[in-house]
């Protein structure tokens, strides 16, 4: 299950109804975290502490309950990626999150801002990740900053889409080549 906290209210909460917990996000930059079953995964370096839900003040409604705080340490977050986006990468964090996403495929959308066909394929890329949910779908801008990232990923023209599985590029469409594309995806998610 996973659990998004609100960030525009330093006070807003949650509850669910299985399990039953109360989520009290203590700072307004918190994001989110998962849990499944009865272990609470924390995403994002973010920290857990519990109460107990006995204490007679304001805490009479919830017996049985757990309450949670939730607080953000940014300082220690590392880069996130969102189920069912493309998430925009660049030579700092691409590695961090490949290496994150483990044995799950990831599809590098590797662009330049004045290139048309890279403006043309944004959308359908974007679609493609709405579609396929357990494949991470990242893009980086090849421009001067990122240099370095595209020379060392063998870049030559764009756009150009790299898919990667266990940390290593197992497949590439060079060019506005849909069709490819989908037709690239589906054999290293099917491998």
């Amino acid at each position: 299950m996973a659990l998004n906290i609100c960030a525009s209210s330093p006070n807003c909460k949650w509850v669910s109804s299985n399990p039953s917990l109360i989520l009290d996000s203590s700072s307004p930059k918190c994001s989110s975290f998962s849990s499944s079953s009865n272990k609470i995964n924390m995403a994002a370096s973010l920290t857990l502490t519990t109460s107990s839900s006995k204490s007679k003040s304001n805490m009479r409604s919830l017996r049985g309950t757990r309450l949670l705080s939730v607080r953000c340490s940014l300082e220690t977050a590392g880069p996130t990626v969102t189920v069912g986006q493309v998430t925009e990468v660049n030579k700092d964090t691409f590695w961090p999150i490949v290496k994150a996403a483990a044995d799950k495929t990831v599809v590098l959308d590797m662009y330049t801002q004045w290139c048309g066909p890279c403006k043309v394929m944004a959308p359908k890329f974007q679609e493609l990740s709405e579609k396929y949910l357990d494949v991470v779908f990242l893009k980086l801008d090849c421009n001067a900053e990122n240099k370095p990232l595209a020379k060392e990923l063998g870049i030559r023209v764009v756009p150009t889409f790299k898919i990667l599985k266990d940390n290593q590029v197992v497949k590439e469409v060079t060019g506005a080549k849909f069709d490819d594309l989908v037709a690239a995806i589906e054999s290293v998610r099917s491998s």
